[in-house]
């Protein structure tokens, strides 16, 4: 095992003595070699003590951290983690639930897998590199999967075409890693839909949304809702089954609108209650009367980066001061950003702000994130990024 070496310079391992797991390029002094983009180096100090091995890669994050101890980097390796990972899920009733088949087995580094997610539904997993190193050992990571979970994954799906850094000329192309199966339909708490991996955004359904939707069944009794920027359609057959008297699913995408409908004709054939728009967000919002008393707000991210923070916060302020303007007295406001660079308190405040242009009493009902299998690794307080507040608007 002779990985290459990266020297930091002085004072700064000081983060990775708090087990954080990026090395920025910024704090390196030099390299012993050339690394090739996703080829595993060994990380020392100013005075040459060892301190992290990872994946190199050029760029702001210049290595991504898998082990804080020298080992191999070989197919042992993606087993031990990825073990650790699918024991976690069953210890906390993810996996292996007689009414669930769709989790998410590693979230980054959560998981202490930096750069690599694998969503499972039903015997399909689909795999993700956001990492060139992941991409490069995605064969090994591939068969290390199968090992682990054995019979209960039959195909492997790998989806990175749109989540690697496009300059590292990898030309990722999505397709089977193992299998080829076109059976596509997975289960949440015994609810049935279409997953979209081959064209679908993320992994071809959106996991984190899992517990939150459970909750949306609970308030959805006799209500009117609106499920706005529906992508799957996941929101609506939550409240179907929750009793809701209707559901309108609203998306910019038509294709969108089309698996809404998919999915919930699965579930509720031929079921009157559920009307699909395929119509922009901010016109449907405008021209729509005061109907709904439950209305969910689940926008993509706004801000993907810290440049486009200012614009994203204007965005969810105009969008919740709309709901609260035309939501009915009594109403319940499920609102969410899923920004990573938008934190708890910004978007908080977003809101707060919105409410208070509104000049309705509304109150906090609960503080939402993202579900167990999507865990914040506590040591990179960055991987929280899924914000949501339920709120009662008087």
């Amino acid at each position: 095992m002779s990985y290459k070496k990266v020297y930091l310079k002085a004072g700064k391992e000081e983060s990775l003595k708090r087990f954080h797991p990026w090395i920025f390029s910024g704090a390196i002094s030099h390299i012993d070699g050339e690394p090739d983009e996703g080829e595993v180096v060994e990380v020392y100090t100013s005075k040459k003590d060892f301190i992290a091995e990872g994946h190199f890669q050029i760029g702001s994050i210049a290595v991504r951290v898998l082990s804080f101890k020298q080992e191999e980097v070989n197919l042992d390796f993606w087993k031990q983690k990825l073990q650790i990972a699918y024991d976690m899920r069953k210890s906390i009733g993810v996996a292996a639930h007689p009414t669930n088949n769709t989790y998410r087995l590693v979230h980054g580094e959560g998981d202490n897998l930096p750069g690599l997610i694998i969503d499972v539904y039903a015997a399909t997993a689909v795999m993700q590199a956001h990492s060139a190193g992941m991409h490069m050992d995605r064969m090994e990571i591939a068969q290390a999967l199968s090992e682990v979970m054995g019979e209960s994954i039959k195909n492997i799906y790998y989806k990175s075409e749109t989540t690697l850094p496009f300059k590292a000329d990898l030309f990722p192309e999505n397709g089977f890693l193992k299998g080829g199966s076109s059976d596509n339909i997975a289960q949440e708490y015994g609810l049935k839909f279409h997953v979209d991996w081959l064209k679908g955004q993320k992994t071809g359904f959106f996991v984190d949304q899992r517990e939150n939707r459970s909750l949306l069944e609970r308030y959805a009794k006799d209500r009117s809702v609106l499920n706005m920027f529906c992508y799957t359609g996941g929101f609506s057959f939550y409240a179907m089954r929750g009793g809701a008297k209707l559901v309108h699913s609203v998306d910019s995408s038509a294709k969108a609108v089309d698996l809404t409908n998919k999915n919930v004709e699965l579930n509720f054939p031929n079921d009157s209650r559920h009307t699909s728009y395929a119509e922009d967000a901010f016109k449907y919002l405008d021209r729509m009367g005061d109907q709904y008393d439950l209305i969910v707000l689940d926008p993509p991210a706004f801000a993907k980066h810290k440049d486009a923070l200012r614009n994203a916060l204007q965005g969810y302020r105009k969008l919740n001061a709309k709901a609260f303007e035309k939501i009915k007295p009594g109403g319940i406001l499920f609102t969410f950003s899923c920004s990573q660079v938008v934190t708890k308190d910004n978007f908080r405040t977003a809101v707060f702000t919105a409410a208070a242009m509104s000049g309705r009493s509304v109150r906090i009902l609960h503080q939402l994130t993202q579900p167990a299998d999507h865990p914040v690794n506590i040591y990179h307080p960055e991987g929280e990024y899924l914000k949501g507040l339920v709120l009662y608007v008087e």
